[in-house]
């Protein structure tokens, strides 16, 4: 009997713990998927952000523009020019010496351009006034000096009738390929000239009052555009604007000698404003004269220098020693879609001094900022003018120049 209760106590305890067990196992079972939701939740990538797209807004291209006066080479800087080269041992024509004191200044622009009054080339004999022509040593300095954009278009361009032209237009062409020339044309084209310099399409055109009487021969090569060729200029400034962002045109008017703008220069500066223009740089008269903005028949604001004066040049007036080079910047403004203005700012006028000592000796060029009263007083100018002086060249400037784009040196104001 005892066994049979001990057994039973035995099963039933047998039982109690299966029970419990069974119980266990299956709360855990129970919990478990909750604990691996949760580390599921914690693993779970979050949705990607949806950023707005940048918005795209207008490219603006900027470069730095020069422009020179007339370098007109007298026998008196070609025959130094060749002495230096003697010296050297080189041979040929030295003309560095001429443009040390200016070489600098170029450095800072991307497009340096000059009013070469004179025929260039290699095969000519050089000659003075009153029919030039200047040794091809000449071009090639100026090279290194800088310059990229030469007019050719002024009254001394038919000095040596055809052989003159083809000698000219034979150098020019051997020249590196980013030299331009404006101001020939041939009878198959009278287009523009354009360059583009990043991404900015700059068109240059060149025309002249006169060519001292000359006619163009029959059989030239080239000829140039008188400013008489109303109907033609017109024809290619329009050309011009449809073809570039900016147009820089050369004129040759005005009278030597003077300070004063005539109604006629000051007419046709407002007709090629109105037809394309947006720079246009006067030469010819040898003396610095004023400058303004002008309003052309679009809307545009047209820029009109009317003449720089002289660069290197042998003469014998105290005014003819002064020049200027202008300066400004251009901007143009690309948008998303691809449309496009382009305008000049700030333009300025940097004074220049043609230096010679007595009888027109050592011949070169000074920024005005780098000239002395100890030069002025030394210059051989003063033979024909005794009052030549940094007060002198100050106060003409003063008088024929517009100040508000006038970069006179502080301590001369």
């Amino acid at each position: 009997m005892k066994r049979t209760i001990a057994a039973a106590l035995m099963a039933f305890s047998v039982c109690c713990l299966i029970v419990c067990a069974v119980c266990f196992f299956r709360d855990s079972t129970e919990t478990s998927p909750v604990f691996a939701q949760s580390t599921s939740e914690q693993k779970a990538e979050p949705e990607e952000e949806t950023l707005p797209s940048p918005t795209t807004g207008p490219q603006i291209t900027t470069l730095r523009f020069s422009a020179t006066g007339d370098n007109l080479i007298h026998n008196g800087i070609y025959e130094q020019a060749k002495r230096r080269a003697e010296q050297n041992g080189t041979g040929g024509y030295d003309f560095s010496y001429c443009y040390d004191q200016v070489r600098q200044f170029y450095s800072d622009f991307d497009i340096n351009w000059i009013n070469q009054e004179t025929l260039v080339s290699d095969t000519l004999e050089p000659s003075t006034y009153p029919c030039f022509s200047t040794p091809g040593d000449m071009g090639r300095q100026l090279y290194k000096l800088g310059f990229r954009a030469f007019n050719l278009s002024n009254n001394h361009t038919y000095d040596k009738g055809t052989q003159g032209l083809q000698a000219t237009m034979d150098f020019w062409s051997s020249m590196p390929e980013d030299v331009i020339t404006a101001g020939l044309y041939t009878e198959d084209s009278t287009s523009p000239v354009i360059q583009t310099v990043n991404g900015v399409r700059i068109a240059y055109l060149g025309f002249t009052e006169h060519t001292n009487g000359i006619k163009t021969p029959s059989d030239a090569p080239s000829h140039v555009i008188y400013t008489s060729e109303l109907d033609v200029m017109q024809q290619m400034l329009e050309q011009a604007r449809s073809d570039a962002d900016l147009v820089v045109v050369s004129v040759h008017w005005g009278v030597e000698g003077s300070h004063s703008v005539t109604q006629a220069q000051r007419n046709l500066a407002q007709k090629m404003a109105d037809w394309g223009a947006d720079v246009i740089i006067g030469t010819h008269p040898h003396v610095v004269q004023t400058a303004q903005w002008l309003t052309a028949a679009d809307g545009r604001q047209a820029f009109v220098a009317y003449s720089l004066g002289n660069f290197l040049n042998a003469q014998s007036t105290a005014d003819t020693m002064i020049g200027m080079i202008l300066t400004f910047t251009i901007e143009k403004t690309t948008q998303p879609d691809g449309t496009s203005s382009t305008v000049i700012r700030d333009p300025l006028f940097y004074p220049t001094v043609n230096h010679y000592d007595a009888n027109y000796a050592n011949i070169r060029i000074y920024l005005l900022k780098d000239y002395s009263d100890e030069l002025a007083a030394a210059h051989g100018v003063r033979g024909n003018f005794p009052g030549f002086s940094l007060s002198y060249i100050t106060s003409m400037l003063q008088e024929n120049v517009d100040p508000e784009f006038l970069a006179l040196p502080k301590e001369t104001v």
